[in-house]
């Protein structure tokens, strides 16, 4: 059985935290902290009971080589702002120079690693190098769902290192939205599926035929299923390899709980440059356009099958929602998602990471509704039904 943070006695005991402080940074800058906002929490609760914290994160793909443009410094500094506190930080993670920082932290102090992904070990789950990093801390606690599906050092290896290990906050409200939410969730159940690229969804959507009661499919991947079903579909975006997947899960849904649902019309232009922009109904889309965003009358049909939902999962952008001619559809469903919510009357609001959780900051609707997850792979998975590596090794 997993442990959660509250059932470890913490005073005066060092904390081995493995975080996803993996985010943008740009000139020496965090230009979006979602992600360490989310693990605020689990450190600040660990430092009011009287822990010092040594954390460990990767960031982007260094391939084992020392990168000073990966370096967590940026993140340290962004950190130690929110917490209105300094903090220490050490240029490497398994150093005996910072071996000998984390040795030495009083309660309520914070000692930042470097980068792990500096070492190749880290992604090769070595277990030397998992054995080194142990050497931190006296409790583990894993807080990093954007990991929570790889089989790495810091995340897998080292559990066999501790005998007092568990989950942070966020790991734990990730598990109550992503899993235990649709274990018996409230009905009537709506996913809501866009993006560009259908491979991604397919074991998503076949799990969930026989467990939601609405599959609303938008985004750039509609246009894939679109074409199965034998439509016009211009020059819209289309993913070959999955007409026949698109086809055959078409066919599931019949003899399933769930309805598909599509746009009725769509934002179209020749190109995603282009700023003349015209709607069309879905069978009326011309050669020469393309259907870069969901129309008016898709959006009212979405947020009306939506009004009507108690549990209610998004993954993925209605459409190329980074330009403000082909962004409607996005933030029209985020802005009902937010009423929904505000509105106190029970109903979940999920989003998945990715794009859609980054599209949703854009907005500055993140604690706006009931979860937004921090994972955009670990989430998905999660959803699919499938045991993450980081959970398994903990149990």
């Amino acid at each position: 059985m997993i442990k959660p943070l509250h059932t470890f006695y913490l005073k005066n005991k060092r904390i081995l935290m493995r975080v996803d402080f993996n985010v943008p940074i740009n000139n020496g800058r965090v230009v979006d902290d979602f992600r360490i906002q989310s693990t605020l929490p689990t450190i600040q609760y660990c430092l009011e009971q009287g822990a010092g914290v040594v954390l460990m994160s990767h960031l982007g793909r260094p391939n084992g080589k020392v990168d000073a443009d990966l370096s967590l410094m940026p993140v340290g500094e962004t950190l130690s702002d929110m917490l209105e506190m300094p903090i220490k930080f050490s240029d490497d993670c398994i150093s005996e120079d910072a071996r000998d920082t984390s040795l030495g932290i009083s309660a309520g102090e914070v000692h930042l690693l470097e980068n792990l992904r500096f070492h190749n070990e880290e992604t090769q789950n070595d277990p030397y190098f998992s054995m080194l990093l142990a050497k931190h801390g006296e409790i583990y606690i894993n807080d990093a769902f954007g990991t929570a599906h790889r089989v790495h050092a810091s995340n897998v290896g080292i559990v066999d290192h501790f005998k007092q290990k568990g989950i942070g906050f966020l790991m734990e409200k990730e598990l109550k939205y992503l899993k235990e939410s649709f274990d018996r969730p409230r009905r009537p159940v709506t996913l809501i599926l866009g993006g560009s690229k259908i491979g991604t969804k397919i074991s998503l959507i076949q799990r969930f035929l026989n467990k939601a009661d609405t599959i609303i499919i938008s985004g750039g991947m509609v246009f894939t299923f679109l074409k199965a079903k034998g439509e016009e579909i211009g020059k819209s975006l289309i993913d070959e390899n999955g007409v026949a997947i698109a086809s055959q899960i078409i066919k599931e849904a019949k003899n399933q709980k769930a309805k598909l649902v599509f746009p009725s019309d769509f934002i179209c232009a020749k190109n995603i440059e282009s700023e003349s922009i015209k709607i069309y109904s879905r069978r009326k889309i011309p050669k020469t356009m393309m259907g870069l965003d969901i129309g008016p009358r898709s959006i009212e049909r979405f947020r009306k099958i939506i009004s009507s939902s108690n549990t209610i999962l998004w993954n993925g952008p209605m459409g190329v929602y980074e330009k403000d001619c082909f962004s409607k559809g996005t933030s029209s469903i985020a802005e009902k998602l937010v009423e929904l919510t505000e509105a106190d009357a029970g109903q979940i609001t999920i989003v998945g990471g990715g794009d859609t959780a980054a599209a949703i900051r854009s907005y500055g609707y993140q604690r706006n509704v009931s979860h937004v997850s921090t994972g955009g792979g670990a989430s998905l998975e999660l959803l699919c039904g499938e045991s993450l590596p980081a959970f398994t090794a903990l149990g």
